[in-house]
């Protein structure tokens, strides 16, 4: 059996090697023929778990002569040295299928095992008082090899202790070890182009010319990711950023941003005000509850974009997908975002999967009448996921919301009449199917897609209903141009009202195109130039066609 050798214990051993090298010949022999030069090259490398012993050294077994060896010939350099060993001394050992293996690199539990046989060997000839069996010409031999193979020695000395210092380094100097800290930074360049500023169908407002200038904005990450068991995950992630949206939104700023663009089609994916504010933008706990069930609990900001897969995996990430926020992912996925919630995920590597979520946006932590997990806004979410290959994926999905009017039917994708298509505070019911379908007919294509229908009521004032579909499609070119670079197309149709009662009719069909060029600079460092096109916004055929150029630099950690 191979004692597990552990950190703390190698310059103990380091300095028993050196001085049996003074004492004994035999064993310096032994061990240039088991570890020389893979042990030297092998000292270098990370000190691994005993548990990460391959099997394969465990299943050696002894010989008792050279001939045993298929991969041994007398030609062979060592072949004399070898054949001593084995048949004078009995301290090399072999593998089941009968080989040597003289050229293979060896790990330094091995070379411990052979170091080990033969020390147990020269301690039998001591104690039998056999020692005559060792030749005062096997002396002088080994003697010599031990002197050509000198330096050799001082360079394996030198990387082990330079191994011992780098380990005790990271033993002295690390954060945690149980938390792993990752970050994303994220530098903008942007700007809007048009003519005049987008308005809602049925508009009799006075048109403005729609100005604007470049900006540059920036967006950070900082992610404590914590395992306790080795399959949990602790998530406590900090953010800022100051990535204005072009329509204006909601701030956080004592000067609100104007409304450039006079519509939320043209948002960027990783927008957001904030004037670089620190907060705890996400708060969650991850475990499997069994081999193929998988929960997570979100305390703050749960997305279910981010708790199940999406089918668009060359564009979903904010960071390093899409420039826009509707050419990330189907809005479906958008649904209940912002707040609390518990996930599961049935099988979420198998041919078939499925996911459970109740999501809580807003008030979940407010116990006054009308808030709270279950009385307030909430969104009751399902999907069906059937991947039988990384070449095809489909998604069927559906969604319950309830909201109180504050937050945006499609969360600011589409237009504002679909987002908000009974008024500012009218309570609404609202139902959403979707299906999603990836394909990979290649390594270097990716095509992919989705289309959703919603319907939604009116709970509050007049009998009111709604009815909504949108749909795009994308296509992803790996390494075009250079390796791991990605080219990326993506043309649809955002949210738009199709029908209903006692509501305003969008008179024309937005549609959405974005380019976008990917360069991977570096492992940590992506460069995205990218252009959104919106035409006919806000479904309005009135509308002037917008557009958005930006270049996003993306520095990952």
């Amino acid at each position: 059996m191979i004692k597990p050798v552990g950190v703390s214990e190698n310059k103990t051993m380091t300095k028993v090697f050196w001085n049996v090298i003074k004492l004994s010949p035999v064993v310096v022999a032994a061990t240039f023929l088991v570890a020389s030069p893979a042990f030297a090259d092998e000292a270098n490398q990370q000190v691994t778990p005993v548990s990460s012993l391959s099997q394969e050294a465990n299943s050696m077994g002894q010989v008792t002569s050279v001939s045993q060896f298929s991969d041994v010939q007398p030609t062979d350099w060592a072949f004399q040295a070898l054949q001593s060993l084995v048949e004078r001394y009995g301290c090399i050992a072999g593998y089941p299928n009968g080989t040597f293996r003289g050229n293979r690199a060896m790990t330094r539990y091995e070379f411990a095992a052979g170091l080990n046989a033969c020390l147990d060997r020269v301690n039998e000839l001591i104690a039998t008082a056999t020692a005559d069996l060792v030749k005062k010409e096997d002396l002088a031999t080994l003697q010599r090899l031990q002197e050509e193979f000198s330096a050799e020695l001082a360079t394996l000395r030198g990387r082990v202790d330079a191994l011992e210092a780098r380990t005790a380094e990271l033993e002295a100097n690390q954060f945690s070890t149980t938390t792993k800290l990752v970050g994303e930074a994220i530098f903008n360049l942007s700007q809007a182009f048009g003519d005049t500023r987008a308005l809602p169908s049925g508009s009799t407002a006075t048109r403005t010319n729609l100005d604007s200038n470049t900006v540059f904005s920036d967006r950070v990450r900082l992610s404590l990711n914590t395992s306790f068991t080795g399959t949990d995950l602790l998530q406590t992630r900090l953010q800022a950023r100051n990535t204005a949206q072009f329509d204006g939104g909601s701030t956080s700023l004592t000067s609100p941003r104007p409304n450039i663009t006079g519509t939320n089609m043209t948002r960027l994916g990783f927008d957001g005000d904030g004037n670089n504010a620190v907060s705890v933008d996400n708060l969650n706990y991850a475990f499997n509850l069994t081999s193929k069930v998988r929960v997570k609990i979100d305390a703050n900001n749960g997305k279910l974009y981010d708790n199940t897969y999406t089918f668009n995996p060359d564009f979903s990430s904010s960071g390093k997908g899409s420039i826009s926020r509707y050419g990330r992912f189907s809005p479906i996925y958008r649904q209940g975002a912002g707040g609390s919630g518990l996930t599961v995920s049935v099988n979420p590597k198998g041919t078939f999967g499925a996911t459970l979520a109740y999501l809580v946006p807003t008030g979940g932590n407010n116990p006054v009448s009308g808030q709270g997990i279950f009385n307030g806004d909430n969104t009751l979410f399902g999907e069906l996921a059937f991947k039988p290959s990384s070449a095809l994926n489909v998604g069927l999905s559906y969604a319950r919301s309830y909201t109180g009017g504050t937050i945006g039917l499609f969360q600011s994708t589409g237009s504002r009449l679909a987002n908000s298509p009974f008024g500012a505070g009218v309570r609404t019911d609202s139902n959403h199917y979707g299906i999603q379908v990836s394909v990979k007919p290649s390594d270097k294509l990716t095509l992919g897609g989705w289309a959703g229908y919603s319907t939604a009521d009116a709970k509050t004032g007049a009998v009111r209903d709604a009815d909504f579909f949108y749909w795009a499609a994308s296509l992803g070119v790996q390494d075009f141009g250079k390796e791991g670079n990605v080219l990326g197309l993506i043309f649809g149709q955002p949210p738009k009202v199709t029908g209903g009662r006692g509501i305003t009719r969008e008179s024309g069909t937005s549609y959405h195109l974005e380019a976008l060029y990917k360069m991977q600079m570096s492992d940590n460092i992506l460069i995205t130039p990218g252009l959104l096109v919106i035409f006919n916004p806000e479904n309005n055929n009135s509308n002037s066609t917008e557009y958005v150029g930006t270049l996003r630099t993306t520095f990952s950690f």
